[in-house]
């Protein structure tokens, strides 16, 4: 890996091409490197990860709706669409969306957390659109998948969008058209000018993930494959970007991310901002490696957390003697999901189940109370109202902890911690005390997961909701995807049977 700083320029310092991210993002995504076993067969694991979550989820409001606006866009020979008949098929940057949607509604596919955080499985659904449609076979997806990981991952590594209070898709959309550029392989200055553009348009706010939060959470993602298929289409058509979009001297990190900060106080242009990690010319693109997946449907900080409740659970008689619950953790898990929030949609058993994801309180009550985590039973408006579960839920409340934040931050594999220690002191006195790292299924974990635990889960979240025949089918597909021709990889979609697919409230489309 090669580590490039990146600072503001004015313009009038005419920075060269080749000094710019965007540049060299676009040469990660240029380079025609195999790709590596141990890559693939993550490639392939985490297909079957949303394929499992998108059909577990296909029949809810913003899925539903989302799958409706895409099939007002029909292509033949065009994209699949998740619960639909492959045979029909739609505009891949509508396929983008739907199938995006689909697959972020339940926050339960893969995760990577470091500068910043994020969900690179969201790569998949617009690169295996634009596949599909261009006709491209199993070989070139993967390689295109490696790339969106390795581009999203890497800017995750360093730049951190949270602090800025802007939205985790500003670094998924410029890796979906890095990832769309080796798929189509495209030249360098083409995949530079889809970057640029795809980071433009991309720029939103953490309001989408504050207070009340709303549905747009599962359509943010979808929304980010959409505009970075058009962004390359419009590359590819000869038109250019907004540059230096990263180091100009109005660019994103100039009025947005931390130049903003500095512009008040002393020489924007002097200090080196962000160190951003990418592979170099003939590296292996291996970042995928790095990111996990969850074995439950919440906010990623809350699975070691869950685990650890199950963990606590028996140790405690009656959880009508609890006095209080106390979780030492890091910043952003305190911030983002805790008390330190100040959100009181987060303690409100009346809250959207988007909230309730994002709310520990609640995660950690629930699985203390019952022992188990279920992606539909565990959010239920009548389980989420138990007098028993809002007594427990408003006795606890999170700090920040310095060590678990320095942890959360570590570059040191070994080191990394999302999870926290949680005190509960009992009515009589009693204090118990247990802390966990990382969740079960994390690669550093009691259970990491396999090929076996996403196959399994897949089997779980799509269970009454497919035919087996088709589980089957999908399956064996998925684990054939780098022997899959030109013209197969529709296979990679899931088929509901005849009539169970949920129609909503009609609008444009």
């Amino acid at each position: 890996m090669q580590t490039h700083p990146v600072k503001v320029y004015p313009s009038k310092a005419l920075l060269k091409r080749e000094d710019q991210l965007a540049w060299k993002i676009a040469a990660v995504a240029a380079d025609p490197v195999a790709v590596p076993h141990d890559t693939a067969a993550m490639i392939i694991n985490r297909v079957i990860d949303n394929a499992a979550v998108a059909i577990a989820a296909i029949n809810r409001s913003a899925p539903t709706s989302a799958r409706q606006m895409a099939l007002g866009h029909p292509r033949p020979g065009g994209a699949t669409v998740f619960g639909v008949d492959p045979s029909v098929r739609v505009s891949p940057e509508w396929a983008a969306w739907a199938n995006g949607t689909a697959v972020r509604e339940l926050d339960m596919h893969d995760t990577f957390l470091a500068a910043d955080y994020s969900h690179p499985g969201d790569n998949i659904p617009p690169i295996l659109a634009v596949a599909q449609t261009m006709k491209k076979d199993g070989a070139a997806l993967m390689r295109a998948l490696a790339t969106g990981y390795e581009i999203h991952i890497d800017l995750v590594r360093a730049i951190c969008l949270h602090e800025h209070k802007v939205d985790h898709i500003a670094h998924l959309c410029p890796a979906q058209a890095a990832g769309l550029g080796t798929l189509l392989g495209l030249d360098q200055v083409t995949i530079f000018q889809a970057v640029q553009q795809a980071l433009h348009v991309s720029v939103t706010f953490r309001q989408s993930r504050k207070g009340e939060i709303s549905s747009w959470k599962a359509f943010a993602p979808a929304h980010a494959g959409k505009l970075a298929v058009e962004a390359v289409d419009r590359a590819m058509r000869g038109e250019g970007a907004p540059s230096p979009i990263y180091e100009g001297e109005d660019s994103v990190i100039a009025w947005v991310l931390s130049g903003r900060t500095h512009r008040y106080q002393g020489d924007v242009y002097e200090p080196v901002y962000y160190e951003v990690p990418l592979p170099a010319a003939g590296e292996a693109k291996r970042a995928i490696l790095d990111s996990y997946t969850k074995e439950h449907s919440a906010e990623y900080q809350s699975q070691a957390l869950i685990d650890l409740a199950f963990r606590m659970r028996d140790k405690i008689k009656d959880l009508e003697q609890v006095e209080k619950i106390l979780l030492h953790t890091s910043h952003h898990t305190h911030y983002v999901i805790g008390t330190g929030a100040n959100d009181p949609q987060k303690m409100d058993p009346t809250a959207s189940r988007e909230t309730l994801d994002h709310s520990i309180m609640y995660i950690f009550t629930v699985a203390l109370q019952d022992g188990r985590w279920h992606h539909v039973d565990s959010y239920a408006p009548e389980r989420a109202a138990r007098s028993d579960t809002v007594r427990l839920w408003h006795k606890m409340e999170t700090r920040e902890d310095p060590e678990w934040t320095r942890r959360y931050h570590s570059r040191d594999p070994n080191e990394l911690a999302f999870g926290g220690r949680v005190e509960i002191t009992l009515k009589d006195g009693t204090v118990l005390v247990d802390e966990l790292a990382v969740a079960n299924a994390h690669p550093l974990g009691a259970k990491p997961f396999g090929r076996a635990d996403y196959i399994r889960k897949f089997r779980i979240l799509t269970d009454g909701i497919v035919d087996a025949a088709e589980a089957d089918r999908f399956i064996a597909a998925a684990e054939n995807l780098p022997n899959l021709k030109a013209g197969e990889l529709d296979q990679l979609t899931v088929r509901l049977p005849e009539g169970k697919l949920a129609v909503g409230r009609p609008g444009i489309f």
